[in-house]
């Protein structure tokens, strides 16, 4: 076979556009079917793509689900990484990271837009919340009622966030995180350990 008619691997030459292709067909896709029944076929078959670029360019769907939102951080990422250092004291390291994430004005603005648009599309929400971050609690922390947990986690630091950073509720909204951490914290933890 000639070089001419070899077929090329990586990304292809306009990888600028075929990003921006597959980001514009993720969006619609995910807003359409959710993001359990958005697939990385269809996303690809949208964008006019082979679905290996789409692996490519973003590695997993939560990858893409993620870009497609602009976060600047990814919250299953981050979940892993603080699950990697087990489940104790588990409930102070997660507030703080979100804390920390949520209070630096280069992440926390994004983020707050984001929670704002994503809103109105509840099982897009849903679908991601139940399957990148809970069930990766659930998974963790085990035993009875892990999943009922691992959610009960997941909605209270969410209320939380909702509280503070989109309306903004005194005195939550100007709380030194540490005091936050020292409230809610222990909650969370209680939640993850089952007692």
């Amino acid at each position: 076979m000639s070089a001419a008619g070899a077929k090329r691997r990586g990304p292809r030459r306009d990888g600028v556009q075929a990003k921006e292709a597959i980001l514009a067909a993720a969006r619609e896709q995910f807003a359409e079917q959710g993001f359990e029944g958005a697939t990385m076929r269809a996303i690809a078959a949208a964008a006019g793509v082979d679905v290996a670029l789409v692996s490519y360019y973003f590695g997993s769907k939560s990858g893409l689900f993620v870009e497609s939102l602009r976060l600047p951080v990814n919250p299953a990422v981050a979940i892993d990484t603080l699950l990697a250092e087990g489940t104790e004291d588990l409930g102070r390291r997660l507030l703080t990271r979100i804390l920390q994430v949520w209070d630096e004005p280069a992440t926390g603005a994004p983020l707050v837009s984001m929670l704002r648009s994503v809103s109105s599309q509840p099982d897009l929400m849903r679908g991601f919340l139940e399957t990148e971050l809970i069930s990766r609690l659930e998974r963790a922390i085990g035993g009875p009622d892990a999943e009922l947990r691992a959610a009960a986690v997941v909605t209270q630091a969410l209320g939380l966030i909702f509280a503070r950073y989109v309306l903004r509720v005194e005195p939550v909204a100007s709380a030194a995180p540490e005091e936050l951490v020292a409230l809610i914290g222990p909650t969370l933890q209680r939640y993850l350990d089952g007692v």
